[in-house]
């Protein structure tokens, strides 16, 4: 069966122009990082060790949600909490996974993003939550994944990068992109001195306000 008859040829476009754009924005380098989309088979995925910024649609790897592969391509080996994320939150329809520098940084230090900045609500929470670590393409990594979203789009994994789900491509790389500049901004903020954070009230509010925000993107 060809890679085509599997899912339609814009879809694989669409990913592919996607992970092309995730090294352009900085968000990732060389191999690292993966993003995938949800197709009417299962879901689409860069494939395994592969340089991103030169993918193609015909690269893109087709999976069931059994994973399964429904193609002869080697999907990335984070597979598993891509196809976990879909499962475990029917409105995500794209799933973006960076190693980017600020993201892979405060991962590192193993800390959550509090709330310093009104804009950690675009993640849909009063914080960003970190993932403790687990070894990458297990599945007890995309256990520790799947807990951290819980009334999340996004989070960070310690000591390894970031991650976000989107209804759309575009969406989830928007999200991304937030996120890596929010650790940037609390990184250097720290190094003044300790973030004044809004409080839960504050918090609740930007919130609400974000509820219009996002259904009218």
């Amino acid at each position: 069966m060809s890679k085509t008859s599997l899912c339609a040829p814009n879809l694989r476009t669409s990913l592919a122009g996607l992970a092309r754009e995730s090294v352009h924005c900085g968000l990732n380098q060389g191999a690292s990082g993966n993003v995938s989309v949800r197709s009417r088979e299962g879901f689409l995925i860069t494939p395994s060790g592969q340089d991103m910024a030169a993918l193609t649609a015909a690269d893109m790897v087709a999976m069931a949600m059994s994973g399964e592969v429904l193609d002869s391509g080697r999907p990335s080996s984070e597979w598993r909490f891509h196809r976990d994320i879909y499962t475990a939150f029917p409105e995500a329809e794209a799933v973006v996974h960076a190693h980017s520098p600020f993201a892979v940084a405060l991962a590192c230090l193993r800390r959550d993003i509090p709330s310093f900045h009104y804009m950690v609500a675009m993640a849909g929470g009063v914080n960003i939550r970190c993932a403790p670590y687990a070894t990458f393409g297990t599945q007890a990594l995309s256990d520790a994944v799947i807990a951290a979203l819980q009334d999340r789009r996004a989070c960070l994994m310690a000591n390894h990068g970031l991650l976000a789900w989107g209804r759309s491509l575009p969406a989830a790389l928007a999200l991304a992109r937030e996120v890596e500049a929010l650790c940037g901004q609390y990184l250097r903020a720290c190094q003044v001195g300790e973030p004044v954070l809004l409080s839960a009230a504050e918090m609740q509010e930007v919130l609400e306000k974000f509820k219009d925000y996002g259904s009218q993107a």
